[in-house]
């Protein structure tokens, strides 16, 4: 039975004497003679003699008591009986100290022919004796509330937490069940769960509730509690026992996040100033606050205010000037506010100042003294109004944002009595940080927005004329703020002989850079139609500078710091002669015109769309149309027909119906048209130009064939001269005398037949002589000694303005003199 020493943890070799291994307990085979024939691992554990030290010795010398041999007789007869024997025996240790084990001697066996005992022990630990005062103590102490409840849900038994939690004493509680100590819907859903325990069996884990202690009415407390049952001895229920935890800091913790988070859903839904303050308002009453307003510095309302004043821009004011930008109370019609909304504020809290603004941190006031001297003297009116509504607790907090700040917040509370605390200061900041990102964001949006539609106002037309020939009106609506401004831009250019040109156009994107780019194209188109370009020449000169500012753009050349990108345009121009009431077209991509005729039929001329500017390549071709006397031509852009289905034939269709009005005055019809198709912001610019046409008659112009004779010069010069006194112009017979004579004499030496010089009167009294060269005119500069020269220069000094255009059989040379007034 000896075994070598082995270390504890080392594996040993599957043999007979492991056998004995099989059971934790310390084992040992005992001769009946006494001596020591096996010894365990566990048995040297115990006791800490090796197996060499006790196997082949008598086991009587490992007791640590008084032998005692009728005993140990007693046993092992019991023992050889066939029964065996169990007892707390004291055993020593290799070091001395005594062990106690735990004996049990089993019934005796032979190995070989020797009878032997197997003998098995277990220390025996001492347990700590906890009498009923400990336990007790530690059920009454406990930082857990604790009670038994019956079958009937009446108290038994709690512990002093319990009675602390809820501020009932427990010589209340004794007998009497939950809901009617504190009667409610939370008294009623805790007894709801002990009856699923009482009816299952099953505990309840972790309800929460919220509730009231009488001892702290005012605050709000969270607990979680578990019920499970009691079962006596036949496993039957006998009453249940719950546990409560206070949890009050864990619960406002998950509460601050869900506001937190529920705020930035419900706070700067918008890019409105206005909308974004009422929307924290909104939402902090009656979530966290009775009384909310919010008041904003004008800097931050205007929409040219940076708010630098409070940084860098000289000394500030006394006091800032605010103003009451949202408010939202508990009661109707916010009885409780001083200012309403758009009314100039001054509120600081006393005793606080313009630093609060810039620097200062949040402001708390738990209790709300009415009868303080400094609100008193400050805030009269506002320290009245606290009195009569019971407002008692406070909290401002600035708000910042970016450096920048924007303005004050106030929560107060008067219908509920809890009064804030230190933990408030931090969801109030917190809402306050929030909204004050998205009312800086809209800030800036609004500034720029308001911006870019002041460049796109400036850059159009401020006042359109058309002469004798047209009378005009226009709309323009700048795409909602979502969108920003685009690019869309109309133009009425007087031309020469009574002419008019008229132009549309839109620019692709939105923003400054459509707004830049636009105010680029309307300065090109006016640049153009001053050379007399017709229709189809000016569109292809605008796509090719659309293609060299794009090409500008994508080689790096263009201005550091240049936003006008070039993504490109459509644009329409037409040309309208009151004198033959033919009206001349071109369109690059651009929807067609609409007409009107003076019967009320409404129809869109056909004419080749061409492409947008900006491709190059490819033509453009014009269109010539006659109009009836009082027609009306409307042009605009595709914002117009689209609306929000998108559908432009239905569009178009809703075009006519609004313009075919008979009669209508002109800025009304239309301001009407635009309303009707547009009713709502559209994320397109919108805009809409017409012109109802008039006819010269043959009272305002007189023209006369010129034979290619220089003395032909005088007898044309003479019919000139009487037509001008026939039309009253006394005053401007010289001068058209004289430009006659240069014009009709360089016709006649320099170009080709045939000849006509033409008088036209409108606003102005024009001198056209048109021949059939294509040579344009130069204008020189005459040295002293020269004998010629001086023609051209002569009429530009007599003319209010002259130029030249090219025609389909030659050119004509014009030139314009003012009418005197009468």
């Amino acid at each position: 039975m000896d075994s070598p020493r082995k270390d504890v943890d080392a594996p040993a070799s599957v043999g007979p004497r492991d056998l004995l291994d099989a059971s934790s307990d310390a084992a040992a085979v005992v001769s009946a003679a006494g001596a020591v024939l096996g010894w365990t691992r566990a048995a040297e554990a115990l006791l800490g003699h090796p197996p060499a030290e006790v196997t082949g010795r008598p086991a009587a010398r490992l007791l640590a008591m008084r032998a005692d041999p009728a005993r140990v007789a007693g046993v092992a007869e019991r023992c050889r009986s066939g029964m065996g024997w169990s007892g707390l025996v004291p055993l020593r240790h290799r070091d001395g100290h005594s062990v106690l084990v735990d004996l049990r001697v089993s019934a005796s066996f032979r190995i070989g022919a020797e009878e032997c005992f197997l003998l098995s022990a277990r220390e025996q630990r001492p347990q700590w004796p906890m009498g009923e005062s400990v336990l007790d103590g530690f059920l009454t102490r406990s930082p857990i509330g604790m009670a038994v409840m019956d079958l009937e849900l009446r108290y038994v038994w709690l512990n002093d937490t319990l009675e602390q939690f809820g501020g009932v004493p427990r010589e209340q509680r004794l007998g009497r069940r939950l809901s009617e100590l504190l009667p409610g819907l939370q008294a009623t859903a805790v007894e709801t769960r002990m009856r699923e325990v009482l009816a299952t069996g099953e505990p309840v884990m972790d309800y929460e509730y919220l509730g009231w202690s009488w001892s702290d009415p005012l605050r709000q407390r969270a607990y979680s509690t578990s019920f499970f049952p009691l079962v006596g001895p036949d496993d039957s229920v006998t009453g249940v026992c719950y546990l409560v935890t206070d949890v009050t800091e864990r619960w406002a913790a998950r509460q601050l996040l869900s506001l937190v988070n529920e705020a930035g859903t419900r706070i700067g839904t918008t890019l409105d100033v206005l909308r974004t303050a009422q929307e924290l308002a909104d939402f902090a009453v009656p979530r966290f606050a009775d009384f909310v307003i919010v008041d904003l510095l004008e800097p931050v309302l205007s929409t040219e205010g940076h708010g630098t004043w409070l940084t860098d821009a000289g000394p500030a004011p006394a006091k800032p000037v605010m103003r009451r930008a949202a408010l939202r109370t508990v009661r109707e019609g916010n009885p409780e506010v001083v200012a309403r909304i758009g009314d100039k504020v001054d509120f600081l809290p006393p005793p606080h100042g313009l630093d609060l603004l810039i620097t200062g941190e949040p402001i708390l006031i738990p209790e709300l003294d009415p009868d303080d001297v400094l609100w008193v003297t400050e805030q009269p009116a506002r320290t009245a109004r606290i009195r009569e509504f019971g407002l008692h607790s406070l909290i401002s907090v600035p708000m910042r944002a970016r450096n920048t700040a924007l303005g004050l917040t106030t929560f107060a509370r008067s219908r509920n009595p809890a009064p804030f605390q230190a933990d408030d200061v931090l969801l109030a900041r917190e809402l306050v940080a929030r909204a004050a990102v998205c009312v800086d964001n809209a800030r800036r949006y609004t500034r720029e927005h308001t911006a870019a539609v002041t460049l796109q106002r400036s850059l159009l037309p401020q006042a359109l004329t058309g002469g004798t020939a047209l009378d005009v009106a226009s709309s323009y609506l700048p795409a909602d703020a979502t969108d920003g401004v685009g690019g869309d831009w109309f133009d009425v250019i007087p031309l020469s002989g009574a002419r008019v040109g008229l132009v549309v156009g839109d620019v692709v994107g939105h923003g400054l850079t459509a707004a830049a780019s636009m105010g680029r194209l309307r300065t090109a188109v006016q640049t153009l139609a001053d050379m007399e370009l017709p229709p189809d020449e000016l569109l292809a000169h605008l796509d090719d500078l659309v293609l060299r500012l794009g090409e500008e753009e994508n080689s790096g050349t263009a201005a550091e710091g240049s936003t006008a990108t070039f993504v490109g345009a459509t644009c329409l121009y037409a040309v309208y002669d009151p004198v033959t009431r033919r009206c001349a077209m071109a369109r690059a991509g651009h929807p067609p015109p609409v007409v009107v005729a003076p019967d009320g039929q409404v129809w869109f001329p056909e004419m080749p769309a061409g492409p947008p500017l900006g491709l190059g390549g490819m033509a453009f071709e014009a269109t010539e149309i006659e109009l009836a006397e009082h027609s009306l031509l409307g042009l605009y852009t595709d914002g117009l027909i689209e609306g929000a289905d998108r559908d432009v034939e239905l569009g178009m269709s809703r075009l006519c119906a609004a313009l075919a009005v008979p009669d209508a005055d002109l800025d009304t019809l239309c301001a009407s048209a635009v309303q009707q198709l547009v009713p709502v912001p559209q994320p397109d610019d919108i805009a809409l130009l017409l012109a109802r046409t008039h006819a010269l008659g043959i009272d305002h112009v007189v023209s006369w064939d010129v034979p290619v004779d220089p003395a032909a010069v005088g007898e044309v010069r003479a019919k000139a001269v009487h037509q001008v006194l026939t039309w009253g112009y006394d005053e401007l017979v010289t001068t058209t005398e004289l430009i006659v004579s240069e014009l009709v004499t360089n016709a006649i030496r320099y170009a080709e037949p045939p000849i006509t010089l033409r008088l036209l009167r409108d606003s102005r009294l024009t001198c056209e002589v048109a021949d059939g060269s294509s040579t344009a005119p130069r204008l020189r500069h005459a040295r002293s000694t020269d004998e010629g020269g001086r023609g051209l220069f002569l009429v530009a000094q007599l003319a209010h303005r002259w130029g030249a255009r090219h025609t389909g059989g030659g050119k004509i040379i014009w030139a314009e003199q003012e009418i005197p007034e009468k």
